[in-house]
């Protein structure tokens, strides 16, 4: 991926010399949204004989409520070095504010980006405290994406992903569920979801998670045409890493088999199929996993 050079993105929060965040345990105010939770579920697993099941039960919330009140951050703590992973993800987060600002423009719409935290271990967060074990995610709450950087090499140590367009996904499907936010999609879901059986919702997350796949896409699509960020591979490595992160695909490795109506993220050919549509065509509206039939 060519990145380096480009304009890196202000809306980054360095947390990671804060200590740790604060006490509660997991999402108790609201839900998060992420790409990597049941990733990381089966990681625990893998390190620490922590059932993915018990991890999961203990991440997932109910629907989004009001914020809760966020610790401040410190003024006085020690600034990070600029690593070259750190300008990267900032370079990241600039190029989905760029394309995202287009769309929206072409639309009517003004873009307000979400701002980017930077933590290790736990931090707090408007749907309560968020801790590295549920992987990158975002708050609706406060309008904030979280990352704990060591994320990326648990991917590659754990699922043998790896490549800075794999890593890039990563932001940009956490950006796409900004993207819903502010579209009225999560509140729709939230809605819905709260009429619904488990398994009813748990499909519903599904299409939430897949559209994310999908405007993923879409970003990857416009910043290739604007400023021609792909190199050969890499398209193949963000299909690497849907694939190794679909339900199926882990409920196999941890369990030997797959239970559909726990799926909340698609299969890896579902994952798969919806970052292709996205990347492919361009368009948000190829994006409307809600409307379709078959996923």
């Amino acid at each position: 991926m060519k990145w380096e050079g480009n304009r890196e993105s202000d809306n980054v929060e360095d947390r990671r010399s804060d200590g740790g965040g604060g006490g509660g345990g997991g999402f108790g105010g609201g839900r998060s949204i992420g790409l990597g939770t049941i990733a990381i579920a089966l990681v625990a697993s893998y390190f620490f004989g922590i059932s993915p099941t018990t991890v999961l039960s203990l991440l997932s919330g109910g629907p989004v409520s009001q914020p809760q009140s966020q610790q401040a951050p410190n003024p006085n703590r020690s600034a990070q070095p600029e690593d070259r992973q750190t300008k990267f993800v900032r370079t990241v987060l600039a190029d989905t504010e760029d394309v995202w600002t287009q769309i929206f423009r072409a639309n009517g719409k003004t873009y307000p980006p979400p701002k980017l935290v930077l933590f290790s271990g736990a931090t707090q967060t408007a749907c309560g405290t968020g801790q590295t074990a549920s992987g990158p995610f975002y708050c609706p709450g406060d309008r904030k994406v979280y990352i704990d950087l060591s994320f990326y090499q648990l991917m590659q140590q754990r699922f043998h992903v790896s490549g800075e367009f794999a890593q890039a996904y990563v932001i940009a499907h956490e950006v796409g569920h900004h993207v819903q936010n502010l579209m009225g999609i999560m509140d729709k879901v939230n809605s819905a979801e709260r009429q619904m059986s488990k398994a009813q919702a748990n499909a519903m997350s599904v299409r939430l998670e897949l559209q994310a796949d999908c405007l993923a896409g879409v970003w990857a699509f416009h910043a290739n045409q604007a400023r021609s960020i792909l190199e050969q591979g890499d398209v193949e490595g963000a299909l690497n890493a849907a694939t190794a992160i679909g339900d199926d695909a882990l409920q196999k490795q941890e369990q030997g088999y797959v239970v559909p109506d726990s799926f909340t993220h698609g299969t890896s050919a579902q994952r798969v199929h919806w970052f292709k549509q996205g990347v492919s065509s361009g368009e948000v509206k190829s994006c409307n996993t809600f409307e379709v039939k078959a996923l």
